[in-house]
Order: C-alpha cells, then structure tokens, then sequence
C-alpha cells in the first residue's frame, strides 16, 4: 500500500478546563468551552482511556493502527529497529482560556519504576500567540523541601504554589523546554503548540478552580505520597532557566530550530519555507500561513493552506513546500541524541 501525507480531521474533546476557541478558529474545529487542546499526529490515549486522544485518519483507522500495520513505511527502518513502532512524540495545540494548574509529569525511570511504561513526560512549548503580558511558570525559585510541598498541596494553597515558581516572560515564537519533573504552569490567552514524549502523565499540585477532583485524579492513581516523589525539589538556577528558553523571529526563512538543544533527545521541531528541502522521515506538521503544496520524491502532492494540520510518513521520501507556505514540524529525535541513547 502507497503511503502518502495525510491531513488530519480535528481532535479536540472535553478537558477540565476552559478554552479552544483559538483551535477551532485555525483549524475549522469545535473550539472551546472546554475544549483547550487538539493532539496532532497522536498515538496516544488519554490517561486511563481505551481509544480518546487517538488521531482517526479520513479513511477511519487510528493512526496508531495504521502505523503498527507498516510501521517501516510510516516511521523509517532506522527508527522502527530502534525505537520498534512507537513514533516517539506527541504534539497538541493548547489554547487555555483559564489558567493551567502548577503540576508536574514523571521522568523515565520514575514511569518504568512505578508505572511500567519506557516514557516520562519531558515536554517543550513554542508560542504561537501571547498577550502582552504572558508568562509561563518553569521550576521552583528556591529549593524546596517534600513536607513544604506536600503541606501546599494538602491545603490548597494556590497562591503559595504558584508564587514558588520563576514566572518567563513569553512572546510568540519563543520555545521552553520543561524537564520530567519540574512543576509548571501556563497563564491564560496564550496559544501554543506543545511537543512531548508519547504519554498523558500528569500530577497535579492545584486544582481550586477547575473541573476536577484533584485529591482522586491528580497523582496518576499511585497517592500523593509516592507520585511527589517524581518532583524536581531543586530550585532552577539563571543559567537553568537560560538552557530552558530560546526563540526565533516567526518570519524566518529556510530551516530554524525552535526548541534549546536540550530537546534534542526527545524531538525536534522546525520552522519552515517554501523551497527548504525536508529529509524523509515520520513528521507533524501545522500550516501557519500562505496556501500552497507539498511535493514529495515518492508521494503525491497536497495542496495546504493555514491551519492544515498533516502526517507525514517516512516513505514519501524528501519533500518541500511551494509557494509562500510558511509551517511549523515536529519530528521524533535524531536515534543518535536520543534519550534511550544516552
């Protein structure tokens, strides 16, 4: 069977909290009001869930499916002999009306330890729009210690929880890299595309204010007790916070990395423009503006215009955009930099 790119249908569903007018708005979807996120590309389940979040192809499998029947056509022999037919990354779009709630997500080892699965949840944000007063929260200004954590989260303390984290300054274009581990959050109205290892794991340390009972669906069904000790207690240094971040003017031309190279063991992802040449390889793509085409060595053309959303298998071969297409791609890590490498 010919492989070919394939644009993808929208894949918002209800969350506990608010938002996904802007999805909707780029990609002809639902949009809100609880509808804040849209997996692209998605191979993975909702924490708990036998089949939502999984990415349904036009003709109706699940890519996941589609993927486990060639996986060498879809993700390219190197990767499929290395990482078997997992496609190693999860992209979403978050749109939050609300502000998200200070959590954190395991590493690997913690995952494999506790929860048999071989990913963490180190994941990374680039902004596609923010107010101008964004800001998102990454890592604990001042080291702190399990029982002051665990006394916030007992009693709720939102204003506490939140005044601990180093508060960065976000505009559209940049890129920040969160570590399994470290407790975070997003502030209201900024729209981004989130890259991450290919789990839905997330502890949460808030929940006041939002559609969910935290002391039951907040530690991944392991307690309190055991899912804090997948926390990052260490403050982040500058010098932490400046490995963390970069950022790229949304007019680049050519190939421009978005992400610090600290992601590079778990994905990468591009800016890119008409005429850049694009090796084969398994790939997430979002149209952020311009209409154009893909042309492929092995594939058929596809006709793109903002807010397209595709899959783009390893068998089609190179490919470029034509026109003044300008998108964003995510892709799996390099085998060699990869953290199972490491």
């Amino acid at each position: 069977m010919t492989l070919n790119c394939v644009k993808l249908p929208a894949n918002q569903f209800d969350h506990f909290y608010r938002g996904g007018y802007k999805i909707g708005a780029l990609r002809n979807g639902p949009g809100g009001p609880h509808r804040p996120e849209e997996r692209l590309g998605s191979t993975v389940t909702r924490f708990g869930e036998a089949t939502q979040g999984l990415t349904v192809l036009p003709d109706g499998r699940f890519l996941r499916d589609a993927v486990a029947q060639d996986p060498v056509g879809w993700l390219g022999k190197s990767h499929f002999e290395h990482f078997g037919i997992n496609t190693e990354l999860l992209v979403k779009l978050l749109d939050p009306d609300q502000r998200l709630p200070v959590h954190l997500h395991p590493n690997r080892a913690f995952a494999k330890k506790h929860l048999g699965l071989p990913h963490g949840k180190t994941e990374a944000w680039i902004i596609l729009e923010a107010p101008e007063d964004a800001w998102v929260g990454v890592g604990f200004e001042k080291t702190m210690q399990m029982k002051e954590v665990r006394e916030l989260v007992d009693t709720e303390n939102t204003t506490a929880l939140l005044a601990s984290l180093n508060k960065l300054s976000v505009k559209p274009g940049d890129g920040v890299l969160v570590p399994a581990g470290i407790p975070h959050a997003i502030a209201e109205g900024i729209f981004l595309l989130e890259l991450q290892e290919p789990t839905d794991l997330s502890i949460m340390l808030e929940w006041e204010g939002f559609k969910m009972d935290g002391h039951k669906d907040g530690h991944l069904n392991l307690g309190f007790d055991l899912a804090l000790q997948a926390m990052e207690l260490n403050a982040l240094s500058q010098s932490d916070i400046s490995a963390l971040r970069t950022g790229t003017e949304m007019n680049s031309s050519g190939i421009v990395s978005l992400l610090p190279s600290g992601a590079d063991p778990y994905f990468r992802a591009h800016a890119i423009s008409s005429g850049a040449e694009i090796e084969a390889g398994f790939a997430v793509m979002l149209v952020l503006s311009g209409s154009g085409r893909l042309l492929s060595d092995h594939g058929e053309g596809i006709d793109l215009a903002r807010g397209d959303a595709l899959v783009i298998p390893h068998a089609v071969g190179n490919w470029k955009l034509t026109e003044d297409l300008r998108a964003w791609i995510s892709r799996p890590p390099e085998i060699s930099k990869s953290a199972s490498a490491i």
